[in-house]
């Protein structure tokens, strides 16, 4: 671990697999306006998309209006769903206990949710202290913000920093700040994320191999 001095997480996917959890829950709400959409639609257009950009395209796929609570409803259902059935990403464990560098965990998602969902995979005491989301500074990946604020707090540069992600906005939003960023592929069904990271592993048991 020469290169990196610090690892930034993303959350959703990389962490915590609660990805198929909250889209699917997107997916039913979508439907019940009428938009006829399934998971592989929803992972291929939702995935690493902040809320509101899902938001807007689910109202441009129906024809009954998207009511104002749609996002208040969204969160209460999935936040059920998430206490159900949230588990950790195989191995992210194993890779948390033996990393000798800082890290933490930079999402799109809010702080409540980070904390809930990272709270229920038992994730939550390594990344008490250092979580960012990008609600709190109101910039969203591809923008690198979130990152960068990451970075800054934790006192390191961008090219003292790995950034591990599993969404081309994510990547993409690494790559704008100036991060290497490594792509977690096990749910990359879209098959972006190859040229577009520094490198590609689709076990987390890799990666402490790869850094």
């Amino acid at each position: 671990m020469n290169k990196y001095k610090c690892i930034i997480f993303d959350c959703d996917g990389v962490l915590v697999d609660s990805e198929p959890i909250s889209i699917q829950i997107l997916v039913d709400m979508a439907n019940s306006y009428g938009a006829n959409i399934d998971l592989v639609y929803g992972m291929k257009h939702f995935k690493g998309s902040f809320f509101d950009a899902c938001k807007n395209k689910i109202a441009q796929l129906t024809d009954i209006p998207i009511p104002n609570s749609f996002q208040e409803d969204y969160r209460k259902q999935s936040f059920e769903a998430f206490k159900k059935n949230m588990q950790p990403v195989k191995g992210v464990q194993a890779v948390l206990n033996n990393l000798s560098i800082p890290f933490c965990v930079a999402s799109s998602g809010p702080e409540d949710k980070i904390r809930l969902n990272l709270g229920l995979a038992g994730l939550l005491p390594y990344f008490e202290n250092n979580i960012f989301s990008c609600y709190a500074i109101n910039k969203w990946k591809p923008d690198p913000a979130v990152f960068l604020w990451a970075a800054e707090t934790m006192e390191f540069k961008p090219s003292d920093c790995l950034v591990v992600e599993d969404s081309l906005s994510g990547v993409r939003a690494a790559k704008n700040g100036g991060f290497d960023v490594f792509g977690f592929t096990a749910h990359d069904y879209n098959n972006e994320l190859e040229n577009e990271a520094t490198k590609t592993f689709n076990s987390m048991d890799l990666l402490l191999e790869l850094i």
